[in-house]
């Protein structure tokens, strides 16, 4: 008999965690090997414990599962990620699975489908939400892009690079490196830039950069 598949489980929400945990281990041949409620938690937990698979919700306090998985790479780390989530805008799944996520799990059908998903991304494939699936299969026709000027007039030349950078999937502390300004100062200009484009929510500026990629 094979060894299981060792799993470590990130998510805010204990309760979320202990679902996930329960439906995982309910297959005899996965095994949790860990859980965190923060990404900091999470990528030490990963650096020691090696998982073959990591279930990372996007949206954590401190560092995102984005940032977890920005992080695992600049640390070369082998494990397979998938990302969990309440988003299932297209430009999202795009982001996490061009950023080398092996799965995109929605948090409203996790439970059915997390034993699945981890079965399937141990196995080399990629795994997405059954809704996600639908939604690409019945995805209307996309809207033109906004002109540029209609996106940017109101920003700065500053704002304007942070936005590109955004859209190219940078973390504050990448683009601050690359602009040689300290990283809250980058925060700063990402605080100004969803009041001028007036859009709120988390990962509200990344989804609109992903979506008006072409005419930043």
């Amino acid at each position: 008999m094979s060894d299981p598949i060792r799993v470590l489980i990130a998510d805010d929400h204990p309760i979320v965690r202990k679902g996930l945990r329960t439906m995982i281990e309910e297959d005899e041949g996965l095994h949790v090997i860990g859980e965190a409620g923060d990404g900091h938690t999470a990528l030490a937990l990963i650096r020691k414990l090696l998982p073959q698979i990591a279930v990372l919700d996007i949206d954590m306090p401190g560092l995102d599962g984005f940032g977890v998985m920005r992080e695992m790479q600049k640390l070369n780390l082998k494990t397979s990620v998938i990302f969990l989530t309440l988003h299932a805008e297209e430009d999202m799944f795009r982001a996490a699975l061009e950023m080398g996520g092996r799965g995109y799990l929605l948090k409203d059908s996790a439970m059915q489908e997390i034993a699945v998903g981890v079965r399937a991304v141990a196995a080399g494939q990629l795994y997405l939400s059954s809704a996600v699936t639908t939604r690409l299969l019945q995805k209307p026709e996309k809207p033109p892009a906004l002109p540029r000027n209609t996106l940017t007039d109101d920003l700065t030349p500053t704002e304007c690079r942070i936005l590109h950078l955004i859209a190219a999937g940078k973390s504050s502390k990448e683009i601050g490196a690359e602009l040689s300004i300290h990283y809250r100062t980058v925060e700063n200009h990402r605080t100004n830039i969803c009041r001028k484009l007036n859009i709120d929510g988390a990962n509200a500026l990344l989804r609109f950069a992903l979506q008006n990629k072409a005419s930043l």
